[in-house]
């Protein structure tokens, strides 16, 4: 299989988060060639209620795995680094979402490509800007970079 550009949000609200994305970071450089992380951002809660701030980031490179064995992956190493799934939304001390793939779209079920909702994320499309701005979602033929530009405020 060819390697395939992936790009993968990350974040944590819980413990010692910046040591949590670097070893996550860490863990991905074996699943995903030529690594690139992002500064890291500190974010407030979006959409979870009242939690503890975030800091989040970016990875990119490129992966030989199929996105749905890169995903089972990056399952793995959320819960290698104490991710325990309380419930949708609750303060996690590890998250890792899949947001590109290539310029594939994939709607299956538990995985869907590009991620529905990274277009309306700033703690999502700030960081990606830094490492990725120029790669293009493949709905809407808009960079990484212009996504950001467009979001209000």
């Amino acid at each position: 299989m060819i390697a395939v550009p992936v790009a993968i949000a990350i974040g944590s609200n819980l413990g010692d988060r910046a040591h949590y994305l670097r070893d996550a970071a860490q863990r991905l450089s074996a699943l995903v060639v030529d690594l690139e992380l992002s500064p890291f951002f500190e974010t407030d809660p979006v959409g979870v209620g009242d939690q503890p701030t975030f800091l989040n980031g970016a990875v990119v490179g490129r992966c030989r795995l199929t996105a749905v064995r890169l995903l089972e992956s990056m399952l793995k190493i959320e819960t290698a680094c104490g991710r325990v799934r309380a419930g949708t939304g609750a303060a996690r001390t590890l998250d890792l979402d899949l947001i590109l793939y290539g310029n594939e779209t994939i709607d299956e079920p538990g995985l869907v490509v590009p991620h529905p909702r990274f277009r309306e994320r700033r703690f999502v499309l700030e960081p990606l800007a830094l490492v990725a701005g120029n790669w293009r979602d493949p709905l809407t033929g808009f960079t990484v970079a212009e996504l950001l530009a467009r979001l209000p405020g």
